[in-house]
């Protein structure tokens, strides 16, 4: 009887730490992760799930791996919360690409937590969501932003913040994704694949529902696609955003599997941070789905690394909580 209740609370355990896991940002939405728990050598496993990858918008699965690397990032960040210890090996077997990380997770050794930092972190997974909404004209200050670029670095990642003119630049180039998108029947076609409209917007376990959408814009700049098209949304507005949004680049020196598993991961410790900082956040990745426009996007002067992600941050309201996937549907328990 002790060992099984032993067991029983181990996947308890697991089961938490996976619904705090899945909290994370991915492409549309599309949750392309799963988990699978080795009890006898406590290690949980994160794993490609194919079957929701994009071969038109993301053929490399950059994007991909991004999104599992802000799931094990919000797996680290819960673990420490609930006092254990989490040893990450990323891409562990050559021989089983899909297996992205492993986690052996143990209870923290007595004494200071040497995790205190990402436990800090946990409040904020679930006030996290992606804002489509206009932000304030107001400034980020300087020590909230180097926060941020610190949260970066920690990861193994660069965050630097547009200036004026830079951001302006990478908001044409997001108009011209959005162009070439239109020019695009098997582009949008998988667009439309993870949208959800109508009445399955409020029963969808994944994709990007029509409520957090955004209004549509009427004035000012907004950087990121429009889910809709030209399809017709109820009760969606428009409205004026801000006139100069506040963009910032993440970039690592890579541009390998690895490096992209660290993007995620810094991604989403930015997000968190920004989120404690009582900042709205969105990503884009839009401009960087084109060879040509990604390579545009970096900064001329100070831009040395590969950008893998834009986010716009400012003060306004947080998006909806979109839909996830039951726990049950992405951990297997062995």
């Amino acid at each position: 009887m002790p060992d099984r209740q032993k067991d029983r609370l181990n996947v308890e355990a697991v089961t938490s730490l996976v619904a705090e896991a899945t909290r994370a940002p991915s492409m549309h939405n599309a949750q392309p992760w799963a988990f699978r728990y080795l009890a006898g050598e406590s290690v949980l496993q994160v794993r490609a799930d194919l079957t929701r990858a994009m071969p038109r918008t993301d053929p490399r699965h950059r994007a991909l791996y991004i999104g599992c690397g802000a799931a094990l990032f919000n797996l680290r960040v819960a673990a420490a919360h609930a006092g254990l210890a989490a040893e990450v090996r990323l891409l562990p077997d050559p021989a089983d690409p899909q297996l992205l990380a492993t986690v052996r997770l143990e209870p923290s050794p007595p004494g200071p937590a040497p995790e205190e930092e990402l436990a800090r972190l946990y409040p904020a997974i679930r006030r996290r969501h992606t804002s489509r909404h206009p932000f304030a004209d107001k400034d980020v200050s300087e020590p909230v932003r180097q926060a941020l670029r610190e949260a970066a670095a920690g990861e193994g990642a660069e965050l630097g913040f547009a200036d004026l003119w830079h951001a302006d630049f990478l908001l044409e180039l997001v108009h011209d994704a959005e162009s070439r998108d239109s020019l695009d029947p098997a582009g949008r076609e998988e667009l439309d694949r993870w949208t959800r409209l109508g009445p399955e917007a409020d029963t969808a376990v994944d994709g990007v529902p029509e409520y957090a959408f955004g209004p549509r814009k009427s004035g000012g700049k907004a950087p990121w696609r429009d889910f809709a098209g030209r399809r017709p949304v109820a009760d969606r507005g428009t409205t004026a955003f801000e006139h100069s949004p506040h963009l910032a680049l993440l970039s690592t020196r890579g541009d390998q599997p690895a490096d992209w598993l660290c993007t995620g991961q810094a991604l989403e410790r930015v997000l968190l941070e920004a989120t404690l900082a009582d900042l709205a956040t969105a990503l884009t990745s839009h401009p960087l789905e084109s060879p040509d426009l990604r390579e545009l996007t970096r900064d001329p002067v100070s831009g040395l690394g590969h950008v893998q992600m834009v986010l716009r941050l400012g003060y306004g309201p947080q998006g909806p909580a979109t839909p996830r996937r039951p726990v049950r549907d992405v951990l297997t328990l062995d």
